[in-house]
């Protein structure tokens, strides 16, 4: 524990991380202030500039990154009613009306406050939970990675918008797009159509940049046009004592339900914050105030999906499987930097993880200080004109792509899964099951060759192993559970009927 003290403290000594982390929460609030961006695609796009950053550097930067533009979607959705992360949407349901009452200073003071509280519990948790994950994961062996992997999969259902039957068809799709290139064992090409640049597979940069970033453009090109009003804002204001005594118990609340959902791989912020809005509102004693700007809808939303930040941080760095969208790009960047993901990562390289650590809960207080004195100023910056912003966007995106290998094929890539995403986007798929797929497809294939070769190819033998046996049990249940509760439902009510007729 005084080892994790001392690298969370180190923290606060480094000056040129100290700055690092003050730049980047800056541009994580721009990021997340400007609508249609928000944490993952400013992630991707942030993604090729940290190659040159030593690794606790650039994954601390991701992290701040992650951690500001989720709160800094709040201020967009209180004071244009258009959420600049998809986090922020439940924050729109009160913020708007309340700001529209001429409180957008109290709105923004509750969301600022619930923002910074739930985020530093769930780094708090963080710092707890994951060295006993990783105590636990040490014991596991390829059986057991692999049925874990499945279950990550099977969490493709309620990830993004799509509905489940497509967000797994594009989680198929993404493990699909991982079989790219020569298989590693026999080293057999698969899919690559005489192009030995794609020999070692798609690199993840590009894909990530094409799928978040360049398809986003594409998809925010309609709206090109449009022009947001926004509230006025005075300034700023600080919670009341009243207004604490309202909000302490849902704010304590949500950031333990925020936690909670960010820890499930494959959730993250957005179902945090629905969940913690719902709650907030069926244990107020006023609910008659929700949806008409209600301080408790407010904290409840912020508190829960800042929360969830911390808590996606769990999954990806002891396990290896993502939490949400940014922590799949988080996860590629612990790979392109050589950090091992998963329990060694905690034996290993123990102060780089405390430092990544620290650095969430400098930037969860940076951002406190900033969200008070300059909302006002950062809310400014959504009505940066689209035709301005996404030239600028499109531009980074190439560089970024380019930068990674000085390959004028990552930046084919980049654009190929732009309009891949956009047509993906058009039809009501959501684009973050397709990259965590094409992240877990190679654990799915590795420690599936893995469990092969200790069972001298006898497969049903993983079903032997206890744990293994669970997590595929979980995914069973996942994706067909509430299928098997209604035909029980269904059988019951018609032995009912028929009790009834005789």
């Amino acid at each position: 524990m005084l080892e994790a003290i001392s690298a969370m403290s180190s923290v606060m000594l480094d000056p040129y991380l100290l700055g690092l982390i003050f730049m980047t929460t800056i541009i994580g609030i721009i990021i997340g202030v400007l609508p249609g961006l928000g944490a993952t695609t400013g992630a991707a796009l942030l993604l090729p500039f940290t190659l040159t950053m030593t690794p606790v550097n650039a994954i601390a930067v991701l992290a701040t990154l992650y951690v500001s533009a989720t709160f800094a979607g709040s201020i967009t959705a209180i004071l244009i009613n258009t959420p600049g992360t998809s986090a922020a949407a439940a924050t729109t349901f009160d913020g708007f009306p309340l700001a529209q009452r001429g409180q957008a200073g109290r709105a923004l003071g509750v969301a600022v406050v619930s923002s910074t509280i739930g985020g530093i519990f769930s780094v708090i948790i963080l710092c707890l939970a994951a060295p006993m994950l990783a105590r636990v994961a040490y014991e596991f062996r390829p059986p057991e990675y692999f049925a874990l992997t499945i279950f990550g999969l099977s969490m493709l259902a309620s990830v993004g918008a799509g509905g489940a039957v497509k967000n797994l068809i594009g989680g198929v799709f993404g493990v699909w797009l991982a079989t790219i290139g020569a298989e590693r064992v026999t080293s057999i090409e698969r899919f690559m159509f005489g192009n030995y640049e794609l020999y070692e597979g798609l690199s993840f940069v590009p894909v990530m940049i094409g799928l978040f970033a360049i398809s986003e453009l594409l998809v925010q090109s309609k709206n090109a046009h449009l022009v947001a009003d926004m509230v006025t804002l005075k300034a700023v204001k600080l919670p009341t004592r009243e207004d604490y005594k309202r909000i302490w118990k849902t704010i304590a609340r949500s950031s333990g339900i925020g936690t909670f959902i960010g820890i499930l791989p494959a959730e993250g912020a957005t179902v945090a914050s629905m969940i913690g809005y719902s709650e907030a509102r069926r244990w107020s004693k006023n609910r008659e105030e929700f949806g008409k700007g209600s301080v408790e809808g407010i904290a409840g939303a912020e508190a829960a999906n800042n929360a969830a930040t911390g808590g996606a941080m769990v999954p990806t760095m002891v396990l290896g499987i993502p939490g949400s969208g940014t922590t799949a790009i988080i996860l590629v960047g612990l790979m392109v930097h050589g950090l091992r993901p998963g329990p060694y990562l905690f034996t290993e390289q123990v102060d780089t993880v405390y430092q990544i650590f620290g650095a969430m809960l400098v930037a969860n207080i940076i951002f406190l200080g900033m969200g008070l004195y300059a909302a006002k100023l950062f809310a400014r910056i959504s009505l940066i004109p689209t035709a301005i912003l996404w030239p600028i966007v499109f531009a980074l995106s190439v560089i970024g792509a380019y930068s990674l290998a000085a390959s004028l094929l990552d930046v084919w890539i980049a654009l190929i899964f732009g309009v891949v995403g956009f047509f993906a986007r058009r039809h009501g798929f959501s684009v973050a099951p397709i990259a965590v797929g094409l992240i877990l497809g190679h654990m799915v294939e590795v420690n599936l060759q893995n469990s092969l070769k200790m069972f001298d190819g006898a497969w049903w033998m993983i079903l032997a192993q206890p744990l293994a046996l669970l997590f595929l049990v979980l995914s069973f249940l996942g994706l067909f559970g509430s299928q098997i509760v209604s035909m029980i439902t269904k059988q019951g009510k018609s032995s009912d009927a028929k009790q009834d007729v005789n």
